[in-house]
């Protein structure tokens, strides 16, 4: 396989390929027939340092496709396993292969990834390519996600392959470009823990210190430190997910990264009526992964990331429990910390008082109680325009604004800050799933504007502009449920 020429910007430097060869597979991506450019990230190439009019030049079109390698290059699929629906599992990059670590300009370290390019030693029987509705969908929805203000991977391009891939039916044929701050996740310490030794755990946990937790290196007890900086990163996470009504989908161990980003954009979806048991995914059928059951779930996953630590944290093993238990239980803690913090904000609340937590779970009550869309309820108390709802009609309603006015009241803040850290923390627009769907079934059918009139209204979700009212919307009301899919 070739390797275009310079021009583009690509600085790779590529570490994890210096890993334990256990951990991966060398394997080139498979050639595609006739690629072309659905959609460049514009904004995400420039702040990576490369040339966006050569990033439209047929080199970098073969780049994307895995028609050619980008020069520096080491192309590899992931080694790693995982717990799926509670599962534990042999997995890897069936469907991805790693080109390398790009350096950007900021001297940040980022992994550039195809998805969709081939079969890899880890395919399991599948075909190792991706349809183009399920990049697309990564692409907006994750976009929406850097948007808002989570840590999440983001996409760089998504070039359609010129063939048909089979699924429930056949589907145009694409790749998508992740850029990732890592791929490490909670499933490749399941791997080392399995089928490696403590020498090649020792060499992934020093790994990821060095990669995203530097100032650890020269910790004492710089393991123990990983696992508690990896809990925490995890409960603010999905803290943020709660705050916006993200339901991930698919929250296998495989799919939590140890840099905490939000990775994997399958089956996931955008809650429109505030409900904690919301499921989206087709494969979830016990509600397993629902809107509610998030927070349980990172703590369950954030145990088999502790159990994978214990033979560094103390030779002897009762010892090593006992400071994983310890680490684990600050999670709770955390999380509860990061989630009111972020629902005080959207409430436009400073400081702390000791009935808070009992302000906010009254209002999600009432918003459950009267089927309230999240979004919107929001959007309406941040500017002060009560809809014409269910919710917003109810006398208990009244008694909890009554309550709410009260303790703004109580601030030393004034009400127009108030209003202003609402305008910050509440957005005005989401990624609404009728509208998503909308977008990739015009692009499905080769209409790419409608996605990109999506993309740039959710670009800025926190404008609260009048442009924006018309993506605030629900959808019609319907009989049948809204399901997602994995795409694989």
């Amino acid at each position: 396989m070739t390797k275009e020429g310079t021009g583009i910007g690509w600085e790779f430097d590529n570490s994890y390929a210096r890993l334990p060869d256990k951990f991966f597979s060398r394997i080139n991506p498979t050639p595609v027939r006739n690629p072309e450019l659905v959609i460049l990230n514009k904004s995400l190439a420039k702040s990576m340092g490369l040339n966006e009019e050569a990033l439209k030049g047929e080199d970098s079109m073969a780049v994307f496709a895995g028609n050619q390698l980008p020069e520096g290059a080491s192309p590899l699929a992931q080694a790693y396993a995982g717990h799926q629906f509670g599962h534990f599992n042999m997995l890897g990059d069936g469907r991805a292969i790693l080109l390398g670590e790009h350096i950007t300009p900021q001297e940040e370290r980022v992994d550039i990834q195809l998805k969709g390019p081939g079969r890899t030693p880890y395919s399991r029987g599948g075909d190792g390519r991706a349809g183009l509705g399920p990049m697309l969908r990564e692409y907006i929805i994750s976009e929406a996600m850097h948007a808002l203000g989570i840590p999440t991977t983001r996409s760089l391009a998504v070039v359609t392959t010129g063939e048909q891939i089979i699924r429930e039916t056949m589907q145009r044929g694409a790749i998508l470009t992740r850029v990732a701050r890592s791929h490490l996740r909670v499933g490749t310490f399941q791997y080392a823990a399995n089928w490696g030794n403590k020498d090649d755990l020792r060499s992934l946990a020093d790994y990821t210190i060095k990669r995203h937790y530097p100032e650890l290196e020269e910790a004492e007890g710089r393991y123990f430190l990983l696992l508690k900086s990896v809990i925490k990163r995890q409960a603010g996470l999905i803290a943020k997910w709660q705050h916006v009504g993200f339901i991930h989908g698919v929250m296998n161990t495989d799919n939590m990264t140890i840099s905490g980003e939000t990775i994997d954009y399958g089956p996931c979806a955008f809650m429109d009526t505030y409900d904690p048991a919301t499921v989206f995914s087709s494969i979830d059928r016990e509600g397993r992964y629902a809107y509610g059951n998030q927070p349980y779930i990172g703590g369950w996953n954030l145990s088999r990331f502790a159990e994978t630590l214990l033979p560094l944290l103390n030779e002897d093993e009762d010892k090593a429990v006992k400071m994983a238990e310890d680490a684990l239980s600050e999670y709770p803690v955390l999380f509860e910390a990061e989630f009111l913090s972020g629902m005080r904000a959207k409430l436009g609340l400073f400081g702390e008082e000791k009935d808070d937590k009992e302000l906010i779970s009254g209002l999600l009550n009432l918003m459950q109680k009267h089927r309230a869309d999240f979004t919107n309820t929001f959007r309406a108390l941040t500017n002060g325009k009560q809809e014409d709802t269910n919710l917003f009609k109810a006398s208990e309603y009244d008694q909890w604004h009554e309550t709410w006015q009260a303790r703004i009241g109580r601030q030393e803040e004034s009400k127009d800050s108030s209003q202003e850290l609402m305008r910050k923390s509440n957005p005005a627009i989401i990624p609404r799933n009728h509208r998503v769907e909308e977008a990739l079934d015009a692009a499905v059918n080769g209409d790419y504007s409608v996605m990109e009139k999506l993309l740039t209204v959710l670009s800025d979700p926190f404008a609260h502009s009048p442009e924006q009212a018309e993506y605030c919307k629900p959808a019609a009301p319907s009989k049948i449920p809204y399901r997602t899919f994995c795409g694989t």
